[in-house]
């Protein structure tokens, strides 16, 4: 299920081409007044722990780093909604500018791929000749592009439809809309300038898009064509600018329609305490589980410490936001980058102060790369530089799961040098079949893990039971092999479910074990003691400690009530298992007639 890597020398798109295609587009774009929303579904249901406090409380990068190269392109009538504060937007009443919007892009992952075709479902009442152009991406379109388009078992009595997949990144979509402005005629509305630059095989060329071809109207298509794999930005200073993007939120409402004017600047701050901020991406890992490295082409791309030091202070000026998150896959992958970064950081002021003093940042990283940075004695810089939380992928400290280096001393280390920086650590675990509860005396057990980080001095905990996860090596295995579970209990597996804490793929006998497991792991670590341990005089992270307590034993509340059902059917029983991975019905083509490069194994193909 991996993606295939493009050619060597073929894998990055020429230097200084995002930022050439946006100045090309804004020559354009007066003449073609585009107004476009840029919404993101999400399904209530998976907030638990441990994504229930940041999970509603920072937007995308995705869909922000998508609207920010709209504006930067000159589309200025763009909006972006989020479904986690907008839950009765309805895209069928939308209107932006008064009129409805030329383009729609839909981004949604897989845990919220119910919404997400409600939200589609929205979107095609409006009539054929009125609506707009229908894009779709993020991490389901990217790995499983077909889930967009209905499929030969489809209702005919329910039609839903994207109009586009767009399977990589930001320059996709804006080559995509270069190539469609290019075609348009005047006052043309702009999905019938892409049906017809479709039908004429006008968008074959640009590496990263499906759709559909042929069929009727309201039905499937005959096939879909895959133009392949993205080329990759490999120089992330050609991102656009995040900023312009916090200025055009859609005020949180229960509203089905869209207000006259976005959220007012002095308000963003309330609903989006946290930015994410894309510093680095990729990883020298290569976990089976882990669809990364190969969507990253087996690269590690970064912007400049200068780069990131600036659009920290412009969003700390300009919106007051106080904490940042990295989306990285590994922030101490590479030493000498990590170096730019921080020094980068440690030199920049706001206001005459540290730039440390008016931002906290937290990001991801392993136990190996961490120790290299103490050995290096960089951790004193990484404080300075601002970070003061880690998430740390222990995944399990024997490596009985996935290798990458840890062990239940590295780990312990690890943490203890963190804390003496006044760094978080923050551990993120995976509990598997081969993993007891308890095994006395041995650092083995899932609780026996857990009270070892305790004591290291973890601040949080997170622990997850492996899923099939899309685009990983390990994909179609957990179905061919029976881990995954169909239905329980009577309740068929919902997309929802799929986020790691409810135990949906498991062959142990008894899996409900495994469920109770977890749910024993946050007890153990999440409760009234811990935090009254957290508070104790002389505790450097003592605010931090105390902070995670709160939120975890609060999740650890809405978790119960979410999970503990399901445990009763993994109880109960029976369960039936999956032997099959999600199949496409649909025949799936290169626009050559060769394989297409997100097609699974027995997927259709049509002469």
């Amino acid at each position: 299920m991996e993606l295939p890597p493009r050619t060597a020398g073929d894998q990055r798109l020429a230097a200084g081409e995002l930022t050439d295609i946006r100045a090309r587009l804004r020559r354009i774009a007066p003449k073609h007044d585009l107004a476009t929303v840029v919404a993101c579904s999400f399904d209530h249901r998976t907030r638990i722990l441990p994504f229930v406090f940041a999970d509603v409380r920072m937007v995308p990068a995705g869909v922000r780093a998508v609207a920010a190269a709209l504006l930067d392109s000159g589309f200025q009538k763009t909006r972006i909604v989020l479904q986690h504060w907008n839950r009765n937007f309805d895209p069928a009443r939308m209107q932006l500018d008064g009129r409805i919007p030329d383009m729609f892009l839909l981004s949604a992952m897989r845990l919220h791929y119910e919404p997400f075709v409600q939200l589609l479902r929205g979107v095609c009442r409006i009539p054929p000749d009125r609506r707009p152009l229908v894009i779709v991406g993020g991490p389901q379109t990217i790995y499983e592009p077909w889930t967009v388009f209905p499929q030969t078992s489809a209702n005919p009595a329910d039609p839903w439809t994207a109009d586009l997949a767009v399977t990589g990144e930001e320059y996709v979509l804006l080559a995509t809309l270069e190539c469609l402005l290019h075609e348009r005629a005047d006052g043309e509305p702009l999905r019938k300038t892409f049906l017809r630059t479709r039908d004429a095989g006008g968008l074959d060329d640009i590496p990263g898009l499906v759709y559909a071809r042929g069929g009727k109207p309201d039905g499937p298509p005959e096939e879909l064509i895959d133009t392949g794999i993205q080329r990759l930005v490999f120089d992330l200073n050609e991102q656009p600018m995040p900023a312009p993007a916090y200025r055009v939120l859609e005020a949180p409402s229960n509203h089905p329609t869209l207000a006259s004017q976005p959220l007012p600047i002095e308000r963003v701050r309330r609903y989006t305490p946290i930015a994410s901020l894309v510093m680095t991406l990729g990883c020298k890992f290569a976990c089976p589980y882990c669809p990364i490295p190969a969507y990253n082409q087996r690269m590690y791309r970064v912007k400049s410490g200068q780069r990131i030091a600036e659009e920290i202070v412009s969003l700390r000026k300009e919106f007051g936001i106080h904490f940042y998150f990295g989306a990285d896959d590994n922030f101490f992958n590479d030493p000498a980058k990590t170096l730019d970064i921080c020094e980068a950081l440690v030199q920049t002021e706001i206001d005459g102060k540290p730039l440390r003093k008016h931002a906290r940042i937290g990001t991801e990283v392993t136990v190996h790369d961490t120790l290299k940075t103490a050995e290096a004695g960089r951790l004193e810089l990484v404080r300075r530089a601002g970070f003061r939380a880690l998430w740390i992928g222990v995944e399990d400290m024997t490596g009985l799961l996935v290798k990458k280096g840890q062990t239940p001393d590295k780990t312990a280390r690890a943490f203890t040098l963190l804390r003496k920086h006044g760094i978080a650590p923050m551990p993120m675990m995976m509990h598997h079949d081969e993993q007891k509860l308890l095994t006395p005396g041995r650092p083995v057990g899932l609780l026996n893990q857990v009270h070892l980080l305790q004591r290291a001095g973890a601040s949080s905990l997170q622990v997850l039971m492996i899923t099939p996860s899309p685009g990983s090596k390990l994909f179609e295995q957990t179905y061919t092999s029976g881990m995954v579970f169909d239905r329980a209990g009577g309740r068929t597996l919902r997309p929802y479910m799929m986020e790691g804490v409810h135990v949906c793929a498991s062959l142990h006998p008894q899996p409900w074990r495994k469920q109770l497991n977890i749910l024993l792991a946050y007890a153990w670590f999440y409760n009234p003691l811990r935090l009254i341990r957290a508070l104790r005089p002389g505790n450097r992270l003592g605010g931090i400690d105390a902070g995670m307590q709160a939120l975890g034993m609060w999740g650890l509340l809405k978790t119960l009530r979410r999970v503990s059902g399901w445990t009763l059917r993994l109880l109960a029983g029976p369960i039936r298992r999956r032997r099959t991975p999600p199949r496409n019905e649909l025949p799936m083509r290169a626009p050559d007639g060769a394989k297409a490069a997100h097609a699974l194994d027995g997927t259709p193909s049509r002469k």
